[in-house]
């Protein structure tokens, strides 16, 4: 039972939440750079939060499904079609065997995410099966989805898919399209940016006094745009010009997502999910924990600008998200029943 790949669209890689505790022999925690909508997309099959999905950024790829399958679409908004019918998003939709889905250019968002009943069953490289691009390893052989791509599902997909969807339409009405099933419900985005102009809260970096006292304010006061090589090591961002006051040496540090680091050239860097273990440029700011995965759905070209947050306002706010989460999820079991796995 196997997921192939006719088209792979843009940055498309098997994610899952990561393999940290590895950082201090080189290797990042990785996984999905929005945990919050690979978690929600998992729980719509029915799945455990850990188990893999596949990402993609902008451009969702084209699949032709082998065997029936239970799968949701969360995170970015994209067109999702099948031979011309639009698939719903953020439900569980139930496939059959044979169908190939083509995921367009995302309207709103910037990583999107697709869960299969059961996960995508690639091996486990230290414990995770994320894909680490950098280190060429996890996932699908390390590397990117490609043309003609086969990931294995499962074993148990097919069961699971058909005794899942009956047991959520057994508690509601489900609804029918030309080729697929759903319910009525659906699950709500809690990442994606309201707005073009998103601001995001961020606490004072350990160097940010190095910087003259004109960067610190244009950092909070001027808007930023994510700029086009943005990817999953980090967002690039572009606008005005930042400066240390006086040259400075700074010893190469761990980093973490939501580091913001500013490079000669005075353009920050926003570390995302596969940033590298260490770093020697200054840092102005840490994004706050809530707002990572906010930050790291805006698109090349949005518009951002950064609010300063205190530490408590950062650990009000991480508690808040994972509230809202658990919520969701909850809500969501609650649709399938007990949860058997």
């Amino acid at each position: 039972m196997t997921l192939r790949v006719l088209r792979p669209g843009v940055l498309a890689t098997i994610q899952d939440l990561g393999r940290p505790g590895h950082q201090h022999l080189g290797v990042v925690p990785g996984g999905a750079v929005d945990p919050v909508s690979h978690r929600i997309a998992n729980a719509l099959v029915g799945n455990h939060a850990d188990l893999a999905t596949l990402e993609f950024a902008l451009l969702g790829p084209e699949l032709l499904f082998e065997c029936d399958a239970l799968i949701a679409l969360h995170g970015a908004h994209c067109a999702a079609v099948i031979d011309g019918a639009p698939l719903p998003r953020s439900r569980p939709v139930l496939l059959p065997a044979g169908t190939r889905l083509r995921l367009g250019r995302a309207a709103r968002g910037c990583f999107g995410y697709l869960a299969v009943a059961g996960g995508l069953d690639v091996a486990p490289v230290l414990g995770s099966r994320s894909t680490y691009l950098a280190g060429a390893f996890g996932g699908w052989r390390g590397r990117t989805l490609a043309r003609g791509a086969e990931v294995p599902l499962a074993p148990h997909a097919v069961e699971l898919a058909r005794q899942r969807f009956s047991r959520i339409t057994c508690r509601r009405h489900a609804r029918a399209g030309p080729y697929w099933r759903t319910v009525r419900w659906l699950a709500p985005d809690l990442t994606l940016p309201e707005h073009e102009d998103c601001a995001i809260r961020a606490l004072p970096g350990m160097h940010a006094e190095l910087f003259d006292a004109a960067s610190r304010e244009r950092f909070y006061s001027e808007h930023w745009r994510i700029a086009p090589d943005s990817n999953r090591m980090g967002l690039c961002l572009t606008g005005p010009h930042l400066a240390l006051a006086q040259p400075a040496d700074v010893l190469s540090q761990a980093t973490g997502r939501g580091t913001v680091q500013v490079p000669p050239a005075g353009q920050p860097i926003v570390l995302m999910a596969d940033h590298q273990t260490t770093g020697g440029y200054p840092r102005m700011a840490e994004v706050i924990a809530a707002d990572v995965p906010r930050v790291a759905q805006l698109a090349p070209g949005a518009r951002v600008r950064f609010t300063r947050a205190t530490l408590a306002e950062a650990d009000a706010a991480r508690e808040t998200l994972a509230s809202r989460v658990d919520r969701v999820v909850q809500g969501i079991l609650w649709e399938y029943g007990d949860a058997d796995d």
